[in-house]
């Protein structure tokens, strides 16, 4: 009995001293973005102050990267600085976008410091102008983030990016299949400023529905002789990366989860629960063009467990059918006029065309 409980001592205090260091880590991280930021502001500070000649700007940033580099080592390169210099730019847009230039913000700290009782710091002149700034990600991460050109796209994966936890590589994959474009062709107006005001908010079933779903991490061509079984596997096989493409709050349940009535058997090819809309979310895989049958069989489906397996206090279930082609016609025809419980998406297992999913989204806010 005692080793066990010296065993569970030890695990317990692993776990703590592992999560301190992540902690640890985070903190670290998370001061390195705000003096990269800081770093940026006193450059483009000194660039503001007489010396615009480009000559000057070139000559005078990399004499301060050799020496810093000489200092601190590795990290402060011309390009780092650079780098640097881009970061605050693009981040002080929260303060630029209410009518004031990067002047007005160094002029307004200096307002600020002459109506108080005492001088402002220099620290607090920082924090008066990144009041509203919330870094939350490692440098890494906001560098991708700067390579993205529209302001409410960079914000969204900003967003989405620090509340899934997502890696660097999540984050590259999740811009890479144009999830902003995807979800922004089934949004209004009003939709599509939401996303890059608060990200992607999960509150019916028509919020998580994607259309393209992409697929490419499961390694198909795009025109393969491939069966719908090879696909589910190869789900399944990847399923980590699946769920992240299904978006917010999935939890996997079972493959081929099978069901009886009438003493005929069936099966859903994969059952997954959502957290967020507390509803089981059944996904049904489609070589081909989905036939109204289709439908048919979802809606059969959808009603078994609705009767029989969710509880009262969860919400109706939702039936997701993937195909490769459908038709948006048929499909409305089929479904009931007031269905949010039922939806046909098609699939592709390459990444898509930002240009034509932005031309899509155009065509779609006209």
């Amino acid at each position: 009995m005692s080793e066990i409980m010296k065993t569970d001592l030890a695990e317990r205090i692993e776990r703590l001293i592992a999560e301190a260091r992540k902690r640890t880590v985070a903190a670290v991280n998370t001061a390195m973005v705000y003096t990269y930021y800081e770093i940026g502001r006193m450059i483009v500070e000194d660039e503001q102050q007489g010396e615009q000649r480009a000559e000057y700007g070139a000559t005078m940033l990399k004499n301060v990267a050799n020496r810093l580099t000489k200092k601190f080592g590795k990290g402060f390169s011309l390009t780092n600085l650079k780098q640097m210099r881009s970061f605050f730019l693009i981040y002080s847009q929260s303060i630029m976008e209410k009518g004031q230039t990067v002047s007005d913000q160094f002029e307004n700290s200096e307002t600020l410091s002459r109506k108080s009782s005492s001088p402002l710091t220099k620290s607090q002149k920082q924090q008066t102008l990144s009041a509203e700034l919330h870094f939350t990600l490692s440098w890494s991460h906001y560098l991708k983030l700067m390579r993205i050109e529209n302001p409410d796209e960079r914000r969204f994966y900003e967003i989405e990016a620090a509340e899934n936890n997502w890696s660097l590589r999540e984050l590259q994959r999740q811009f890479d299949s144009s999830l902003y474009e995807r979800l922004a062709l089934s949004r209004d107006k009003a939709g599509v400023k939401a996303l890059a005001q608060k990200g992607q908010i999960v509150e019916k079933p028509e919020d998580m529905i994607k259309d393209p779903y992409v697929l490419e991490f499961i390694g198909l061509p795009e025109l393969p002789q491939y069966n719908e079984s090879e696909l589910e596997q190869r789900l399944i096989d990847h399923l980590q990366t699946f769920l992240l493409e299904l978006g917010k709050g999935f939890t996997f349940v079972g493959r081929q989860v099978r069901f009886t009535f009438d003493e005929q058997h069936f099966r859903v090819d994969l059952v997954f629960y959502n957290r967020l809309l507390r509803a089981f979310v059944l996904i049904d895989l489609k070589r081909g063009t989905l036939k109204h049958q289709d439908l048919g069989q979802m809606q059969m489906y959808v009603n078994y467990y609705d009767r029989f397996v969710k509880t009262e206090d969860e919400n109706p279930t939702i039936g997701i059918l993937l195909c490769t082609d459908k038709s948006d016609a048929m499909v409305e025809i089929t479904l009931p006029e007031d269905n949010n419980q039922i939806f046909a998406s098609k699939y592709q297992t390459y990444l898509p065309s930002k240009e034509e999913l932005q031309r899509l989204i155009e065509e779609n806010l006209k």
